[in-house]
């Protein structure tokens, strides 16, 4: 059975003060929960997070990280720097990461590759922007990410990926896509992974979707039979919202 997982992306958010109140009020009211729990704090506040987290089932996660070992590459983090304060799972691929500091499938492909070479597991994100998908290329342009990035993995490598669906569109702007579109996305790229290399590797990814879910959308849009759960964002800010999203799952 695959992993059903609610992931929380603060983005650049929270110094270590507003990040400790709000770990304090997720930790007052947590679910009981089947679904894996994880927040993406700040680097600054990563230690601080895993601290007061460490004797709870919420996981720390790290929001983006370097494919150098080490190097003159002022302002970045390393996989050792960020298993060194306890963290063994990255997002990489982010929409933001992609748009504002020109990551580039070649890129994250380096990236999934040392993350995986430092037993990190990977939060992988892809997903198409507006004109993609009014232009009725989102399926070719999802299949090309994953092939670019992640392709050239064998199959045992794809037991530390999840993939996070991000209609690009959908991010920040209060647009989500219907139950029914993420279901038909979230089916094809199961379906492109089974081609690739088979139904027992495709029915064991977990497919997360990515864009402006709420307490409100997300039961309906975690029902659907190939949505695994969610990497939240704006919500994820708030407790009591985050809260209302893990117990959807």
């Amino acid at each position: 059975m695959r992993k059903k997982i609610v992931a929380g992306n603060w983005k650049m958010n929270n110094d270590l003060g507003q990040t400790d109140e709000l770990l304090s009020k997720l930790l007052k009211k947590m679910p009981e929960t089947e679904a894996e729990v994880m927040v993406a704090p700040s680097f600054t506040s990563l230690r601080v997070a895993f601290d007061t987290l460490s004797q709870s089932p919420v996981e720390v996660i790290a929001q983006n990280m370097h494919y150098a070992d080490n190097g003159a590459y002022t302002g970045e983090v390393s996989a050792e720097m960020l298993k060194s304060v306890g963290i063994n799972t990255v997002i990489l691929g982010h929409s933001e990461r992609r748009a504002y500091f020109n990551e580039t499938d070649e890129t994250l492909a380096k990236k999934v590759d040392t993350a995986l070479k430092n037993e990190m597991t990977i939060v992988f994100c892809f997903g198409e922007e507006l004109e993609d998908r009014k232009s009725e290329k989102h399926f070719e342009v999802v299949e090309n990410q994953l092939k670019k990035a992640l392709f050239h993995l064998g199959p045992q490598a794809w037991k530390r990926i999840v993939l996070a669906y991000e209609p690009v569109w959908a991010i920040g702007t209060g647009e989500t896509a219907t139950p029914e579109q993420a279901q038909e996305m979230h089916a094809f790229i199961r379906k492109t992974i089974a081609q690739q290399y088979s139904d027992k590797v495709a029915d064991k990814v977990s497919i997360l979707y990515g864009g402006s879910v709420k307490p409100d959308n997300a039961r309906e849009i975690f029902s659907q039979p190939d949505v695994d759960g969610g990497l939240i964002g704006g919500a994820s800010l708030k407790a009591k919202d985050f809260i209302a999203i893990i117990e959807a799952v």
